[in-house]
């Protein structure tokens, strides 16, 4: 994710919701900051990490991770759902089709590409969360989304 993308997220959350606002707790001390409770959040739901895993990167317990995650859910889908997280309509299929059509892809909306490199130096330790069932060596899966309107 770029910067400034994350960054205006953590902004938004933080004039939508208190919980995302820098404050001292009762000994005066700060708080947990907006860019750690959103780092907690985007880290559990990009790598589908578990929620006490995020405490080594961010410095998070469990309990507090899920309640970062909960609120930042809660908070992205009520501002930007209306723009972002919609069903496209009648008008942004015929465009998204009229755009695969001149580009040489007639009858394309969007294309998502998944590819599995197996990863030879792969720690160990982490080795049970790197393997599929069928193949039993690790991987890292590549993913690659195309769209007209990425590159902006």
């Amino acid at each position: 994710m770029r910067n400034d993308v994350f960054l205006h997220i953590v902004e938004a959350l933080g004039n939508h919701d208190s919980y995302f606002l820098m404050r001292h707790d009762a000994t005066g001390r700060m708080r947990l900051s907006p860019l750690q409770k959103c780092t907690a959040a985007i880290c559990i739901l990009a790598y589908g990490s578990p929620a006490d895993s995020v405490d080594d990167y961010v410095r998070i317990g469990e309990s507090t991770a899920m309640e970062c995650l909960d609120k930042f859910v809660r908070g992205v889908h009520q501002i930007f759902g209306a723009e972002y997280l919609r069903k496209p309509n009648n008008n942004d299929i015929q465009c998204l089709l009229q755009i695969g059509e001149a580009r040489g892809f007639p009858g394309m909306l969007g294309s998502i590409d998944c590819k599995h490199w197996e990863w030879k130096n792969c720690p160990v330790a982490w080795k049970g969360q790197f393997c599929r069932g069928d193949h039993g060596k690790p991987t890292i899966m590549l993913e690659a989304v195309a769209s007209q309107d990425l590159w902006i």
